[in-house]
């Protein structure tokens, strides 16, 4: 049997550079991890640049002097916003760990209380089984409780360092300053190091894949503090109309995080939180709060055509697994990246899975 040298040596350059993308990919996002102030300049700069382009086309001002005037709004914005949040999230996270305790305890009597009003005999579950659910139950909120009091003590912690979260702050508005008014710039720079040979092959798909990255960070960032916005407002008239929401800041962040996981949305957090409400007999709290994810999800409905201008093309199963397989990698931030990492790998590789991931890398030429 004659084995064909040539056909196995380009079989394993291609699964070579498949395997090195993956491994430089998750090596960019564990340094964009590392660098975080530089990514959240980078997003905030590409929710800016519409703006900017507009003040440019409507006052014939050049891009710096139109970048530095937006800057300035955005920087009195963000930080208005930053002191009121800080603020309001240490009150609402210290009284919630003061307090965990005694929303466990309520917790622990809900349970036994649906247990007890489920009539066992005539649903013939075995009561070994009852006992097991319910000692699974409390278990969880067991874990649920050290959790939830493990990220609180970390939140309240980083929060509460200053001289960290002032060096994290400045080093993002400066950055955003340079993205915004030096663009061109650096553009042009990142351009004059790369070699020529490198420009011209891989230019055309650098700006394709940092326009399809860039588009949908964009309209994921928007959607999702559109949905923030709603749901902290919304929170926030339910309180003081006298409806038992004691965190309206840590819920409405909560929301915004799930709200932001492809696949999941909104209702994946209010839904159930309008059921264990009801189940406790607060069904006025329950309604308002079901209210208030219509009117979210109405809005959304509304907004998101206009927002996302094209469509991924990744079937929900694909994307739920790069969410699990970013949790598993990286952790909870992992679920945000793995549909990321997902969408690059598509975008570098979509002639390769168009043709068929096995056919381009076995099949001869």
């Amino acid at each position: 049997m004659i084995i064909d040298m040539n056909y196995w040596t380009k079989v394993f350059r291609k699964i070579l550079i498949l395997i090195f993308s993956i491994i430089l990919i998750y090596g960019a996002f564990k340094l964009s991890v590392f660098y975080m102030p530089f990514l959240i300049a980078f997003i905030i700069a590409l929710l800016l640049e519409p703006i900017i382009k507009f003040l440019m086309k409507k006052t014939k001002l050049k891009r710096k002097t139109s970048s530095i005037i937006i800057f300035a709004i955005s920087i009195l914005i963000i930080i208005g916003l930053l002191v009121l949040g800080i603020s309001t999230l240490i009150s609402e996270s210290a009284n919630l760990l003061n307090n965990l305790n005694i929303y466990i305890e309520k917790a622990y009597n809900t349970i036994q209380n649906i247990t007890n009003k489920v009539d066992v005999s005539q649903l013939k579950i075995p009561e070994e089984l009852t006992q097991t659910l319910q000692k699974s139950a409390e278990g969880f909120l067991d874990t649920a409780s050290v959790w939830i009091k493990t990220i609180l003590t970390n939140v309240v912690t980083a929060i509460t360092s200053i001289p960290t979260i002032g060096v994290y702050v400045v080093i993002t508005l400066l950055a955003l300053y340079f993205i915004c008014t030096d663009k061109i710039y650096m553009l042009d720079q990142i351009e004059h190091h790369l070699p020529e040979l490198w420009v011209k092959r891989l230019s055309k798909h650098i700006k394709d894949l940092i326009k399809a990255l860039g588009c949908y960070l964009k309209a994921e960032a928007t959607l999702v503090l559109i949905s923030f916005v709603i749901s902290v407002v919304g929170l926030y008239i339910i309180a003081i109309m006298g409806f038992n929401v004691r965190y309206p800041l840590i819920a409405a962040l909560l929301i915004g995080f799930i709200d932001a996981l492809p696949i999941f949305g909104s209702g994946t957090a209010m839904i159930p939180w309008a059921v264990i409400v009801a189940f406790n007999g607060d069904y006025k709290l329950a309604i308002a709060i079901l209210i208030l994810w219509i009117i979210m999800s109405v809005v959304r409905q509304f907004v998101e055509p206009r927002i996302v201008s094209h469509q991924i093309g990744i079937h929900p199963i694909f994307t739920l697994i790069a969410m699990y397989t970013g949790f598993k990698v990286i952790g909870v931030i992992g679920l945000l990246i793995g549909p990321i990492i997902l969408i690059i790998l598509k975008n570098i590789y979509g002639n390769v899975i168009d043709k068929g991931v096995m056919k381009a890398i076995f099949d001869r030429e």
